[in-house]
């Protein structure tokens, strides 16, 4: 991993002035997910950030999840989350908590709220408690329970507790202020009855704790230094410290607020995201489409491109959108680096070297990675029959043309110079073979006589090739900001997946490992499908173009 000191931001000065004036001595962070889905490109900011902050301090990090809402929650989507966070390169070591891990902790405090008269049990409905809040512009109302005896406050919190009501009967709320201007300090609530079976604790409990209940107290008794949340939270901040003040707990937190990560063409709620999987319009929470980690892990995107992406974006208090374009380039550049180059025929026409002997197979030697000499060589089986890209071939080329046409001389990538002679057609007019001749003086692509060519196509020898399945991806939706359309469906991008059911690839690729990343020259950066992938039968997926086409249709569209 990256250790190179990270750019400076807000959150940064801030711990280092708390750390200058000695209000602490450590830093200690954690990432707070609630186990109700998988995670997507926003949380990976958080992840880095919080991550990465107790990396650079020398401090902790906690990976804590916020089971308090047993009705959505599974081990299913907790273990994908631990995943998720080792996979992007983070390690929690010990400290692998839960909020529910906190329960009985919780419910004491509670009875301490109610004891010193800053809680009480509301009968009121959930549609009445709403009424009863008040606007931004109006003032809420007292609750006509607001007064209860602390006695039968502590009667009915412990008869909630025991399942003796129906789930909405009762509330325990704060007693602060109906007036507050700030709408979070209106009396809110502290516990709800859910009688649903939790995945971590079954049925022992029948009252579950709310989340700014939770996580605050969660925070103090972690020893939790800065608390990292969101801009939503924001508001959400006064309530975090109030539950702090009133209560006797081993440590104050801070919360600090940062903008979280939007990224155009894509969509990160959970709502809209379940529907698309739940829907049938993607093939998993996985899909290689989709902006949750799964799907980019599945699609080929190395997690030190995605940490790259966090770092680059920046860590402030304005909401921006970020161009999908950004993360991209932060695929592209670190591929560049890490992935070995091969050559594939995706949309293939066979070529025929008419003067090559027939039977002869020569294994040439192909660099793995032309700007890094430890990456090695291979060799790659060449004959008279191969394979090459249709669209490397017209049968009338314009003049800026530099690959095969009639009479033109072209290398063959670490292979011969060959001149087109002819080409045949098919009854529908389609080109079905090329005919060539070759210079037997020019192995490697060198004409000894010193004349230049200019064009380089690359190739799979016909009888070498690994017939495979590659799945071309791309944005999934066709505007930037999808979340804001009536109705996200209606922009689907129609290509987001092409899938070629007859590529051709030279022989290692047939049993590289799955997640195995490739550039395939002059086509793009390729992995091996984690699922679908096997030996013998392999799929590979487009991580990423060699350039970003969409940059040139914004361009034209300009």
């Amino acid at each position: 991993m990256d250790t190179s000191p990270a750019r400076t931001n807000f959150i940064r000065d801030i711990i280092d002035a708390d750390l200058a004036g000695r209000r602490h001595t450590t830093v200690a962070t954690r990432f707070p997910p609630e186990p109700n889905g998988y995670l997507h490109v926003g949380h990976a900011k958080s992840i880095c950030l919080n991550f990465g902050i107790a990396r650079d301090y020398g401090g902790t990090c906690n990976l804590r999840f916020d089971d308090t809402n047993p009705e959505k929650e599974s081990e299913e989507f907790e273990q994908s989350i631990a995943d998720d966070v080792r996979w992007l390169g983070f390690d929690w070591a010990d400290r692998y908590y839960h909020a529910s891990d906190y329960f009985e902790q919780l419910h004491a405090y509670a009875v301490q709220l109610i004891q010193d008269g800053k809680a009480y049990v509301d009968s009121l409905t959930a549609d009445e408690i709403r009424r009863y809040r008040g606007t931004l512009t109006e003032p809420g109302r007292d609750s006509p329970y607001r007064t209860r005896p602390v006695a039968e406050n502590l009667e009915l919190f412990a008869r909630m507790r025991a399942g003796e009501f129906a789930d909405g009967t009762h509330v325990l709320r704060a007693k602060i202020d109906m007036a507050a201007a700030n709408i979070n300090l209106r009396d809110p609530t502290l516990y709800r009855i859910r009688k649903t079976t939790h995945h971590r604790t079954g049925g022992d409990w029948y009252i579950y704790p709310m989340y700014d209940y939770t996580h605050s107290i969660s925070d103090a008794l972690e020893h939790i230094t800065h608390s990292l949340c969101t801009l939503e939270f924001e508001d959400h901040r006064p309530l975090y410290d109030w539950v702090l003040e009133q209560l006797p707990v081993p440590s104050r937190p801070q919360q600090i607020e940062f903008a979280r990560l939007e990224v155009n063409y894509t969509i990160t709620s959970k709502r809209k995201l379940h529907a698309l999987v739940h829907e049938g319009l993607v093939s998993g929470w996985d899909d290689p489409r989709l902006p949750t980690l799964k799907g980019l892990r599945r699609r080929g995107c190395p997690p030190e491109a995605l940490r790259d992406f966090c770092e680059r974006v920046g860590v402030t208090k304005k909401q921006t959108i970020i161009d999908v374009g950004v993360l991209e380039n932060c695929i592209r550049e670190q591929l560049d680096r890490s992935a070995p180059r091969v050559m594939a025929v995706l949309d293939p026409v066979k070529l025929v070297i008419e003067n090559y002997p027939e039977g002869l197979v020569e294994d040439m030697a192909a660099q793995n990675h032309p700007k890094d000499e430890s990456f090695g060589t291979r060799t790659v089986p060449f004959s008279r029959e191969l394979y090459v890209e249709r669209d490397d071939f017209m049968e009338d080329p314009p003049k800026k043309f530099f690959r095969l046409g009639p009479g033109r001389e072209v290398r063959l990538r670490y292979g011969y110079l060959v001149t087109c002679t002819n080409f045949i057609k098919n009854d529908a007019g389609e080109v079905v073979e090329i005919r060539c001749t070759y210079d037997p003086a020019t192995r490697g692509g060198n004409a000894p006589d010193g004349r230049q060519v200019k064009g380089t196509i690359h190739w799979v020898s016909a009888a070498h090739a690994v017939d495979t399945e590659v799945r071309l991806y791309d944005r999934l939706f066709d505007v930037e900001d999808p979340g804001a359309a009536a109705d996200f469906r209606a922009h689907l991008n129609p290509h987001s997946m092409t899938v070629v059911s007859d590529a051709k690839l030279e022989p290692m690729l047939a049993n590289a490992a799955p997640e195995t990343r490739f550039q395939f020259e002059r086509l793009g950066y390729f992995c091996a499908d984690r699922v679908d992938h096997q030996p013998g039968r392999p799929v590979y997926n487009r991580t990423v173009t060699l350039k970003d086409t969409w940059a040139k249709v914004a361009d034209k569209k300009g």
